[in-house]
């Protein structure tokens, strides 16, 4: 049996505790490990940060959609976006083995998400971003 929620966020960084805020209550309905809510919380608070700060042209209002749900064995979060595309499934492999002061800026944010998930997936469809993280519950 599939349980999810799913919430409506505007394209403001004011918007991410709501976010965060949402994921915890989801995640200790469910008996989940404060270790997952720990990493999808980070990983949520970075794809939406990169969506609000760089995902538009304009200075209008945006609707962004995140979904939560728990299937047998996994957790996964889809976040839905009108903004210019972008797979982060794309971006470079960050070098994380150079001093601080040698690394190109940018990139880290990606890194991160991909570290605390078990699997990202992206595709664009009808101008809008999709981007599906999971983490399996063990």
């Amino acid at each position: 049996m599939t349980e999810h929620v799913e919430i409506k966020l505007h394209n403001k960084l004011s918007e991410l505790a709501s976010a965060n805020q949402t994921v915890t209550e989801f995640g200790r309905q469910h008996g989940l490990p404060d270790s997952i809510l720990h990493d999808f919380n980070l990983a949520l608070g970075e794809i939406l940060t990169n969506i609000i700060s760089y995902g538009y042209t304009d200075s209008g209002e945006h609707e962004i959609t995140v979904r939560l749900s728990i299937e047998p064995g996994e957790m996964r979060v889809d976040v839905e976006d009108d903004g210019k595309p972008f797979n982060p499934l794309e971006a470079p492999e960050v070098d994380t083995t150079n001093p601080l002061e040698e690394r190109a800026v940018g990139g880290l944010g990606v890194h991160l998400v991909r570290k605390l998930t078990d699997g990202l997936e992206y595709r664009r469809h009808e101008g809008k971003n999709l981007l599906v993280m999971k983490k399996h519950l063990r």
